[in-house]
């Protein structure tokens, strides 16, 4: 008889497989934790070691040292791209010097060929090298200014023979003057019989006039530079005290610079009222009213380097010309690459303004009324203002530049 025949139930197969599966899952699990240490590590690639300590303290130097050279090499790069770049400007500058140069030396033939006069020092140096000035000084003067003239010549402009030992210093003066509506007229004649007495003017193919200056200016510029060689074009007017030494001695510490523009630099308004001094008939490409001037230098005394004076003589004919000269002066040289030099001795008052300067050191190159745009009354006060401000004959003639 079986078991079921004899009424006893027995327990069920399943149920003691499932606990004992069960058990034997928690079992191997526990065994696998207590015989092995990789519960939680990462298995390496095959062929792939972690480097040691002292492998990776030689990468890091390898690593370093690449980079090293890398940044070595890259600086040496940029350094030559540098060189190369600085040897371009320079052979540019040169090429442009040069185009200077030559259409200086074309504007000078057809002014020969013109039947423009040719100074003697002129003639000399074709026949034994072109001479090598520091400056040339151009006295603005006009057919009414005979007296101021005088002025000038009995101070701070040499005569004759000093005049010639101050040209071998490298130094050239002239009063600059145009000629009349009535070429040949009696203005002219007494110019002309002028300059044979004193042979201290230099004529211009101009047309004189006050609303002419800015045309005066150009020409005189032109001229200038393509009769003489010189580092440095002076304008100054007829009723301003000037230190030449002075004067001298500040031009030649910028002579190593190309393009400069010196003089006493301002910004004053643009006056848009007719009939007032200094009116600024296009006063409109300024724009609103009240606006001011771009920096310029004042028009009693400036200079402008070579480079600079041949620019104008290039480009004489396309350069704008405004109702003020020393406004249009400083309108041509706004786009090129100038150093604007503000320098306030050229600027000093009469005395007893020159004179406290002079007397603590610091000599003026020039001096005026800045309430005359001059010297008021110049003719009568030019000796006074230079035997209060001047620097002294001795001076001139013991300089060296």
């Amino acid at each position: 008889m079986s078991l079921k025949s004899r009424g006893e139930v027995l327990p069920s197969r399943s149920f003691v497989t499932q606990r004992w599966a069960l058990l034997l899952c928690v079992a191997s699990f526990c065994a696998g934790m207590l015989f092995t240490n990789r519960m939680w590590t990462v298995p390496e690639p095959k062929g792939l070691a972690q480097p040691t300590s002292a492998e990776s303290e030689k990468l890091n130097l390898v690593s370093e040292g690449c980079n090293s050279r890398i940044m070595q090499e890259t600086q040496d790069i940029y350094r030559e791209a540098f060189k190369t770049h600085g040897s371009l400007q320079n052979l540019d500058k040169t090429i442009s010097n040069l185009e200077m140069e030559l259409a200086a030396a074309r504007a000078a033939q057809e002014s020969i060929r013109g039947g423009a006069p040719v100074p003697d020092d002129i003639r000399m140096s074709e026949s034994s090298g072109k001479r090598k000035y520091l400056m040339v000084v151009g006295i603005n003067t006009a057919f009414s200014s005979r007296k101021r003239r005088d002025s000038v010549r009995a101070t701070w402009m040499p005569q004759g023979e000093k005049r010639k030992k101050l040209e071998e210093k490298g130094i050239i003066m002239r009063f600059v003057i145009g000629h009349s509506a009535t070429s040949g007229g009696i203005l002219d004649r007494a110019i002309e019989a002028e300059d044979r007495k004193h042979g201290d003017f230099l004529r211009l193919n101009h047309v004189e006039g006050y609303l002419e200056l800015s045309a005066k200016t150009k020409t005189y510029f032109s001229t200038a530079v393509n009769l003489w060689d010189a580092d440095f074009y002076v304008k100054v007017d007829d009723d301003v005290h000037v230190n030449i030494a002075t004067l001298g001695d500040t031009l030649a510490r910028h002579r190593s610079k190309p393009r400069v523009y010196i003089g006493c630099m301002k910004s004053g308004p643009v006056l848009s009222q007719k009939g007032v001094r200094y009116h600024e008939p296009e006063y409109w490409k300024f724009g609103e009213n009240g606006n001011k001037y771009f920096r310029h230098a004042t028009g009693q005394l400036y200079a402008i380097s070579n480079d600079l004076a041949t620019y104008i003589s290039i480009n004489e004919n396309v350069l704008h010309k405004y109702a003020n000269e020393d406004v249009s002066l400083g309108s041509w040289f706004i786009g090129l690459d100038v150093e604007h030099i503000d320098d306030r001795r050229l600027c000093c008052g009469t005395p007893p303004d020159c004179e406290w300067k002079a007397q603590a050191g610091n000599i003026c190159v020039a001096s005026f009324d800045w309430s005359c745009s001059g010297i008021c009354r110049s003719a009568d006060r030019m000796k006074e203002v230079h035997r209060r401000c001047g620097e002294g004959e001795n001076v001139l003639w013991s300089a060296s530049f």
